[in-house]
């Protein structure tokens, strides 16, 4: 072989030979040349030549490892999000509200971590960031929401369970809790905490037409600028088991909404009303001398009986006109909030003895705790005693 020549055909031997002794010595490319008698570009090119030769098949069998190893890495992915869907399935409940979803990955992102866990659910890193950023200001709501609510359940169970948001919030501001009536409407939506309903009415009011007439003094203004300027009267049933009644008459001052008379019994008879509007100048110590009494058209309070125990005690009467009951709108108010608060279903009192009970309790915690939206949330009692106050400063 003479320098810088191939190899002769068919002698790979001694091209294989010189391209391992190159490879295996360590040496410079050009001395084994020179030992060999080869050209060294000539070394060269068998030695690239020999590599070539092999790279295919380890590029294949390294391609082969690659695909494996990321197909393995898929397999594994997809086993990693199945077992994440599997908890959420659990974690959820039923729920599916980003708040949830977020707990979810606050609670697992120890054992996947949180880009996964993030991916997998269809979530805003930065979102979920932000909603761990502010935990703590939500768990200080939270705590403050269910220490309000203790209250809420507190007043609403005074209350015979039968305030509503609108007084609820009234009772609370009174005892220094500063709150929002939304958030306590919330509140109780949310706790299923409710009010009393209004129930359907049964007619008690029936005209006399042989009764003298009477004029409206009131002309549906009820209102007054002091007590025993203006009262109001009314009728209503007390439903009992069986489909048998007890009625209540009632006297209440336009001023202060305060139940100054009342009388019940099994009938509708004149000394129904009578007895009632005695009481109320009892509680004002006879001195009632110009007070309007103003009442529907009904056969009591048309009655001689009443119009004589009202021209007794200096009083003038007054009446709505016939069949509208807008005209004593305000005694059509205090039976509707009565009944809705204590009548304890359809079919009412199992006895007679229990519905006057019940009255009697309810009408003291209507004139001494009740709210009265009318006169700023306050009990009729209290605010009289406001009222007086306020007149001796002046």
């Amino acid at each position: 072989m003479s320098p810088g020549r191939g190899v002769p055909g068919g002698d790979l031997q001694v091209l294989g030979g010189a391209v391992a002794l190159a490879r295996s010595s360590g040496r410079p490319v050009s001395r084994i040349a020179a030992e060999l008698g080869v050209n060294h570009e000539t070394l060269r090119q068998w030695i690239k030549t020999a590599e070539n030769a092999e790279r295919p098949e380890a590029l294949a069998e390294s391609t082969r490892d690659a695909e494996i190893a990321a197909l393995r890495k898929q397999v594994r992915e997809l086993e990693m999000e199945r077992d994440i869907l599997r908890r959420a399935a659990k974690y959820f409940a039923g729920r599916d509200e980003l708040v949830s979803r977020f707990e979810f990955v606050a609670d697992h992102r120890g054992a996947f971590g949180v880009k996964r866990l993030c991916t997998v659910l269809n979530l805003s890193r930065s979102g979920f960031y932000r909603w761990l950023k502010t935990a703590p200001t939500r768990a200080a709501k939270k705590a403050a929401d269910a220490a309000l609510t203790r209250r809420i359940r507190t007043v609403h169970t005074e209350s015979g369970k039968t305030y509503g948001a609108k007084r609820i919030t009234a009772e609370l501001r009174a005892g220094g809790v500063m709150v929002n009536r939304k958030r306590i409407e919330r509140l109780m939506r949310q706790h299923s905490i409710q009010g009393r309903m209004l129930r359907r009415r049964h007619r008690t009011t029936i005209p006399d037409p042989t009764a003298q007439a009477v004029p409206d003094l009131l002309r549906r203004n009820f209102t007054a600028p002091a007590p025993d300027r203006a009262w109001i009267g009314d009728i209503t049933y007390l439903p009992l088991a069986g489909g048998s009644f007890l009625y209540l008459a009632t006297v209440i001052d336009v001023f202060s909404r305060r139940l100054l008379g009342w009388s019940m019994a099994g009938h509708m008879r004149a000394e129904l009303v009578t007895d009632a509007l005695n009481a109320a100048i009892r509680t004002r110590g006879g001195q009632v001398d110009g007070v309007i009494f103003h009442s529907d058209h009904g056969a009591q309070h048309g009655s001689k009986a009443f119009a004589d125990a009202c021209y007794s005690a200096g009083i003038r009467r007054s009446m709505g006109a016939v069949g509208t009951s807008a005209d004593n709108a305000a005694a059509e108010s205090f039976f509707a909030s009565l009944k809705r608060e204590i009548l304890p279903g359809r079919h009412g009192w199992p006895t007679a003895r229990a519905a006057r009970l019940a009255v009697f309790r309810w009408l003291g915690f209507y004139n001494h705790r009740r709210r009265h939206a009318t006169i700023g949330y306050l009990a009729p009692v209290a605010f009289e005693q406001r009222s007086i106050t306020l007149a001796i400063a002046a």
